[in-house]
């Protein structure tokens, strides 16, 4: 690329060669001079770049000269051509009104970064471009009359469509900005209208080729770099769009709509880091900006900041409070932060009420559900999870989910018929632990050490896989390993929930009640919430008939598994006590 105009037919790539075509640009961009699009201070002389004074109009007076400039439609251009109009004193002509109006609403639509006097407008209401452009402001599309030869008129309607929410109005544009690149095959704007069409219609390698054509008629226009981007973003080459929107950055340091592609490629990428910076630069030039505002809102939700989320979502609620993702960082917000189950609940099923096959949702809830002490909460959990289930081969989110609550249930069998999708298809540290539980709850010890050995081996700071083959170790009675691993690991604990986990797991190596009973009160001295060691200690004193003191730690027990199946045996069989200490 020298920066020349390129025949029509070289821009005829696809794929992967338009990723390299725009690398490659970018890493020679110093070969081409680039119009300062932000800014352009006020009064600056147009740098004419990529392209020239099509042939159509060369040698035809002032006239022609200042349409040529606004057909070919790039910021320095269109700058030339205002000072075209202003020095030549064509402003208060008809010819000159209208193509202010034009040139005014192109830098408005296309390049609203660009820092340029603009003159006031008094368009001439019978003008064909007039009546155009106040068609477009209105959403209305103005097709141009079948033996026109105006390329402004074949273009000026798609800025009705800039904005339009729906794909169907398209199709019609097309053909009309075929024509156009007919008409002129210099100008970018039918290349970069075409882009936008088809990649609303979905047509990715022609929105490609279109967007393409478009920078190498002009590198100044950096929009349809950014509609390459987009594309590349689609298609999973969110390397390639990085590297390309940072050159951007570089060239255009000021420039709003790519800092704001920019936070959005970020976002999308759900690399929250940096997008939460990005995002935060874009309101800070528009903090009502409602895009942005659930966007920063979701970032704070997912770098778990709940209370910080909430400003942004207060905000947002102004736009539209029944918006999808609104509904569910409202959830996640209550849930994860504020601990509010039943908050979040309302919420969900408010998603729910309007979509009922929103799996997030459905999964979100089952949880929720599903944790719940109540009976009722529980039978909903089932229920929705039921559903989801029923579904043609359910999602590995849902799988996951049944073999969880399977596990809960002590349903070992069920629980390990779904794990062999999980283990085939994934096989997670998460998978791993289950596999471990499955395993042990069957009883088979030694397959039960195998899954926590891997898991260990995966990762062995995690601290499930840890716990898991240790307890794993004790299991097959490798019971001076596992003792080294606990006592090694409970000297350089401060303290807390990890900590009561490891006196747990040292309990079991006692031989010694009372040794026993020390580790598991030391374990709920450091967690009181430590369902196992609760277990065990209920346990000592049932087999003690010491009923007041099981019945104690039965109680908080069932607080915590209210459907464990071991400990509903327990209740049945302490029913008469437990009903009397609740009274």
């Amino acid at each position: 690329m020298t920066g020349l105009f390129l025949p029509q037919k070289s821009s005829r790539r696809f794929g992967m060669m338009l990723i390299v075509l725009v690398i490659f640009v970018f890493s020679c961009r110093g070969n081409a001079r680039v119009v300062g699009i932000t800014p352009l201070p006020a009064g600056s002389p147009p740098s004419h770049t990529g392209i020239s004074v099509s042939p159509r109009y060369s040698s035809r007076g002032i006239a022609a000269e200042i349409r040529s400039s606004v057909e070919l439609g790039t910021p320095s251009f269109l700058i030339k051509a205002l000072d075209l109009i202003r020095t030549r004193n064509l402003g208060s002509a008809e010819f000159g009104r209208a193509m202010n109006m034009v040139i005014v609403t192109t830098i408005q639509k296309i390049y609203p970064d660009m820092q340029t006097p603009l003159p006031l407008l008094d368009p001439p209401q019978t003008h064909r471009y007039a009546r155009i452009l106040r068609d477009a402001e209105q959403g209305k599309y103005t097709p141009p009359a079948p033996e026109s030869k105006d390329y402004l008129e074949h273009i000026l309607p798609f800025f009705a469509l800039l904005s339009a929410e729906e794909e169907k109005e398209f199709p019609r544009a097309i053909p009309d900005l075929q024509r156009a690149k007919q008409i002129n095959s210099h100008a970018v704007l039918a290349s970069y209208f075409l882009g936008i069409a088809y990649e609303r219609l979905g047509r990715l390698s022609e929105a490609s080729e279109e967007y393409s054509l478009a920078y190498e008629l002009s590198p100044d226009c950096y929009p349809a770099i950014l509609g390459l981007t987009r594309i590349m973003n689609a298609s999973g080459k969110n390397e390639e769009a990085f590297r390309v929107l940072s050159n951007l950055v570089i060239r255009y340091p000021d420039n709003i709509a790519i800092k704001r592609q920019m936070a959005l490629a970020y976002y999308h990428n759900r690399d929250w880091s940096r997008a939460e910076g990005a995002v935060a630069e874009i309101l800070q030039r528009n903090n009502r900006d409602s895009e942005f505002l659930l966007m920063q809102a979701h970032v704070l939700v997912e770098r778990g900041q709940f209370l910080q989320a909430q400003a942004p979502l207060d905000l947002y609620a102004a736009a539209n409070v029944n918006n999808r993702l609104y509904l569910f960082l409202r959830a996640r917000v209550q849930s994860e932060g504020y601990r509010n189950r039943d908050a979040a609940l309302n919420y969900l099923r408010a998603i729910l009420r309007v979509n009922p096959d929103d799996e997030e949702a459905a999964v979100y809830a089952t949880r929720l559900l599903m944790g719940s002490v109540r009976p009722e909460d529980q039978a909903e959990g089932r229920n929705l999870l039921q559903g989801l289930l029923k579904k043609d081969s359910p999602s590995l989110v849902v799988v996951s989910l049944e073999v969880e609550d399977a596990i809960r249930r002590e349903a070992w069998n069920e629980a390990g018929a779904y794990l062999k999708r999980l283990l085939s298809q994934r096989r997670s540290s998460r998978d791993l632990l289950f596999a471990y539980r499955i395993e042990q709850g069957l009883g088979n010890n030694s397959e039960a050490l195998a899954y926590a050995q891997e898991l260990y081996e995966r990762n062995p700071a995690d601290e499930e896989g840890v716990v898991a083959y240790i307890s794993a170790l004790i299991s097959v009675g490798r019971l001076n390993e596992a003792s080294q691993m606990i006592e090694s690991r409970l000297n350089s604990l401060p303290g807390g929930s990890l900590k009561s986990r490891f006196y747990y797991l040292r309990s079991r190596l006692q031989t010694n009640e009372e040794l026993i009973m020390n580790d598991l009160r030391s374990s709920l001295f450091e967690e009181p919430r430590n369902l196992f060691a609760l277990t065990a200690m209920f346990e000592i004193y049932h087999r003690r008939r010491d009923e007041r003191r099981a019945v104690y730690y039965l109680k908080q027990a069932l607080a915590l598994a209210p459907e464990n199946p071991q400990l509903r045996r327990y209740e049945a069989e302490y029913s008469a006590l437990l009903g009397a200490t609740a009274n």
